[in-house]
């Protein structure tokens, strides 16, 4: 039986690290080699998705372990250069394990297709007239894209609104899009295209904008977890964390910060399957800011028991097919690893990821402080960055863990002591 719970890993060597997750994922000998190759993005496959190409840049692609969700293990591949994100997430999820792991829900992948119109004399006859025309604006916008619809998709529904802006009055009509198992924003730009004519001649105004909205409200994923109170260290730190959760829905200058920890993981996710993280980004934090005050995206309680329940809402607009995620040969070795089978799937795992990210930074924050996990990797990073190699590396760097100066002129003093040694 397959699973995610792997003591150690950390311990291991890349190459037997690949041959674990070769092994989970089922991958072959040429997906290995696509993951270890730090040139597997061709120039030529790169000139052909974005503009003025000169190169690629390739950033560390760990695994995160330990994740059980929706009683299912996953290995899941995060592509990030901040150091410690993968080891928390792997310890947030070894803690979610206490009590079952995590559980998730999504809502259907819909997106919202925004069509702005101007001029308009009486913008609320305009809207009524708008939503009276909803089946003929629905028809056009599914002629667009039959194979969408004929795989259960499509544009499903439709809103309007009046918004009162320093240009004047706009009416604001919003198609509401099943994108299946897409990202979706293509067929939605495409499909807002098509009904502007019709609108303009509804509305008598003149349409402007006719594109995706990335605050994806009605394409919403959800975790949830309990937590033994002493998988994280007992009922104290459990409070601690409950504290540090206080102080982030009551202020926004540390929400910022808590809900940045909690994308650590998610993004980290989102580019290792080439999926957009600009959107990502972009619908959470303005989801955390929907009622008008910036608050975090997670709420974390205590049960009668006294262990620790959290839990995560936010729109998620990802996809497994359509854009960079079946072009990229790394995202598709990625999702094979993952084995999600749906979009929804993949949200749901990203945000149980999130979840167990965001545990792993409030029981340091509670506990240690966070900058005790962080400091063994930076110092190695600085001696890096000082010029050493090989076993130097970890030489130098836990000289500056146990001295806590962890520096860049204490790593060229340290580095030059070694060199005269030698």
């Amino acid at each position: 039986m397959k699973t995610s719970q792997i003591s150690g890993f950390y311990k291991l060597n890349v190459k037997e690290r690949a041959q674990i997750v070769k092994e989970f994922a089922g991958l072959t000998d040429d997906e290995v080699r696509i993951l270890q190759s730090t040139g597997s993005l061709n120039i030529e496959l790169a000139d052909r998705m974005i503009e003025n190409v000169v190169g690629a840049i390739p950033i560390p692609l760990g695994i995160a372990v330990n994740f059980l969700i929706n009683g299912k293990d996953y290995l899941i591949p995060m592509a990030i250069e901040e150091t410690s994100v993968v080891a928390a997430a792997s310890y947030g999820a070894k803690m979610t394990r206490s009590k079952g792991g995590i559980f998730t829900s999504s809502t259907d992948p819909v997106m919202i297709g925004q069509i702005q119109t101007v001029k308009v004399k009486d913008p609320y006859r305009a809207k009524m007239a708008i939503l009276e025309a909803k089946d003929e604006i629905l028809e056009k916008a599914n002629e667009q894209d039959p194979l969408l619809v004929s795989l259960g998709g499509g544009a499903k529904d439709l809103r309007a609104k009046v918004i009162h802006t320093v240009r004047g009055p706009m009416v604001i009509t919003e198609l509401l899009v099943d994108c299946r198992d897409a990202m979706g924003a293509n067929a939605v730009n495409t499909m807002a295209e098509a009904v502007a004519p019709i609108i303009e001649k509804i509305t008598g105004g003149q349409v402007i904008l006719r594109i995706i909205s990335n605050l994806a409200t009605e394409r919403l994923a959800r975790a949830w977890t309990v937590v033994d109170k002493e998988a994280v260290g007992g009922e104290e730190v459990v409070d601690g964390i409950l504290d540090a959760y206080a102080f982030a829905a009551a202020d926004p200058y540390r929400a910022a910060t808590h809900n940045k920890g909690i994308l650590n993981g998610i993004i980290g996710v989102v580019i290792a399957t080439c999926n957009d993280h600009r959107a990502v980004e972009a619908g959470a934090h303005a989801y955390a800011a929907r009622t008008g005050h910036y608050s975090p995206l997670s709420i974390w309680e205590k049960n009668e028991d006294g262990d620790l329940v959290g839990s995560l809402e936010l729109p998620m607009a990802v996809g497994i097919i359509g854009g960079a995620t079946k072009v990229h040969p790394v995202a598709k070795v990625a999702l094979k690893i993952l084995g999600v089978k749906t979009a929804r799937e993949l949200a749901e795992v990203m945000a149980a990821v999130g979840l167990a990210q965001n545990l792993a930074a409030l029981r340091a924050l509670a506990h240690e402080g966070i900058q005790r996990g962080h400091m063994s990797l930076h110092a190695r990073n600085i001696a890096i960055m000082a010029g050493a190699t090989g076993e130097l590396i970890d030489v130098i760097a836990e000289r500056m863990v146990k001295e806590r100066k962890i520096r860049m002129d204490r790593a060229k003093e340290l580095l030059e002591e070694y060199q005269r040694k030698t």
